[in-house]
């Protein structure tokens, strides 16, 4: 039997990963890799946001 997912749990921990993100973001400013890689990361973070909590915020029930 499939198990309810919990959108919301989801959303929460992919808000994080995009807080932690931008932390790191904010603290390249000598380190342009961390620079380069941190935007990749954000990227990804965003495809997550746009599968996952845009259906949150419309109140989908998965």
């Amino acid at each position: 039997m499939p198990r309810k997912v919990d959108l919301k749990e989801l959303d929460k921990k992919i808000q994080s990963m995009k807080k932690t993100a931008k932390e790191l973001g904010k603290m390249a400013d000598d380190f342009p890799a961390l620079a380069r890689n941190t935007a990749r990361i954000l990227a990804s973070i965003k495809m997550l946001e746009l599968n996952i909590s845009d259906l949150v915020e419309t109140g989908v029930d998965v």
